[in-house]
């Protein structure tokens, strides 16, 4: 299918003045939703959620382009162009990312079908994502989420909000509902369900429960579930090695990279194996979709990270960008002497007093353990990738050393 097939012709952009910063925090925003809302999608079967991932995706072809423009503009001399260079490689792979969300959603418009195994698999554990109009006479229309005070009364977060043409990424306190907007809400299904008609007046429909997996599938299934948890972790670390000009993190990345094409081999030759006793084989091409997409955001993470690996000096305005991120992510070793070595880690945070959240654990013998689980013991060579303030990150290296 061609890049803007079924989507319109894209429109039409001019050069405007934008904050080179600006845009590449927006890209970096709207490519992490993409990912998540493009497996929802396929997850839920909802051709709802899918259009919404078109919608970004057209958006972010517009940030790519706009941010390309003002790149060529600020290329005064050679200094210039190779400080840029990098950051032109975050921009092409962000659009990379979006592209390859763009793709999974299309298993659900064009119907091309998943096993109901990849369904199962992938809902374990993962909580329910919904798109809903704000009714204009909502009890919620006209009030922040400040005031709403939604997640501590629901446990259900506004992930995103979009009013009318206009995106609203990672909506704070300060963020007003309006009737009409359109809400992606991610919460516990129960808490979905009791919000969900109080807040655009139409009733809650629950996915119709699926079998986890079936016999022949259970292998290609579970190495793509792992590859996206894999992706999406990439996507995470690969930004943050630029933003923060890191390299460990670059390296991880590229840890990472290696591991989903090894799994990209197996899941492969597993699903070949697996049409052989498929009454319908057919009915795999969605879990092949979705595999050769996944594996594509992993190669864009890599591209992100071009730069720092070639050890290329950072642009200032990757400078600025950091300066407003809040959390920072760190890849610290749990050394053997380590007040973290035996440390359980309890909602995915250590049992300890510094506020940092564990994504994942990279173990010698064991490889990525991703969203560790909360009976997850750290050992003496993990390599723990972690989420937090700048002050709660210089405390946990303290802690593993």
């Amino acid at each position: 299918m061609g890049r803007f097939e079924g989507r319109g012709p894209p429109e039409p952009v001019k050069y405007e003045p934008a904050s080179v910063k600006d845009l590449l925090v927006e890209m970096k925003d709207t490519a992490e939703l993409l990912i998540d809302l493009s497996y929802s999608a396929v997850l839920h079967g909802s051709s709802t959620v899918a259009h919404e991932v078109l919608e970004l995706e057209n958006k972010m072809d517009v940030l790519q382009m706009r941010a390309r423009m003002s790149l060529m503009l600020a290329a005064r001399n050679p200094n210039e162009a190779e400080k840029l260079a990098p950051v032109l490689g975050v921009v092409a792979a962000a659009d990379k990312v979006s592209d390859a969300a763009g793709d999974i959603a299309k298993i659900v418009l064009e119907d091309i079908g998943l096993p109901d195994a990849m369904r199962g698999a992938l809902s374990e554990g993962v909580e329910t994502l919904v798109r809903g109009t704000v009714a204009i006479d909502s009890t919620y229309a006209g009030r922040t989420l400040k005031e709403i005070d939604l997640e501590s009364v629901t446990g259900v977060r506004v992930i995103a909000i979009r009013r009318d043409d206009d995106w609203i990424l990672n909506p704070g306190p300060k963020t007003r509902i309006e009737g009409d907007d359109v809400v992606l809400l991610r919460g516990p299904e129960a808490s979905v369900a009791d919000l969900y008609p109080d807040l655009t007046g139409d009733p809650f429909e629950p996915d119709p429960p699926v079998e986890p997996v079936i016999d022949d599938l259970e292998r290609a299934v579970d190495s793509i579930v792992l590859m996206k948890n894999l992706s999406e972790l990439a996507v995470d670390l690969a930004y943050g090695s630029v933003l923060f000009d890191n390299e460990e993190l670059a390296e991880e990345v590229t840890n990472l990279e290696i591991e989903v094409d090894a799994l990209q081999s197996r899941f492969e030759a597993w699903t070949l194996r697996a049409a052989k006793e498929t009454e319908d084989p057919v009915s795999l091409r969605g879990l092949i979709h979705l595999g050769v997409a996944t594996e594509e955001i992993s190669d864009a993470a890599l591209e992100i990270t071009e730069g720092v690996l070639r050890d290329l000096e950072v642009h200032p305005v990757v400078e600025m960008a950091v300066n407003e991120s809040d959390e920072i992510i760190t890849r610290t070793e749990v050394r053997a002497d380590s007040d973290l070595a035996g440390t359980r880690v309890v909602d995915g945070v250590p049992a300890t007093d510094v506020s940092t959240s564990v994504l994942a654990i990279r173990r010698p013998d064991e490889g990525w353990l991703v969203g560790p689980d909360i009976d997850t013991t750290l050992r003496a060579g993990d390599v723990v990738i972690s989420k937090g303030t700048r002050t709660s990150a210089a405390e946990f290296e303290t802690l593993a050393g």
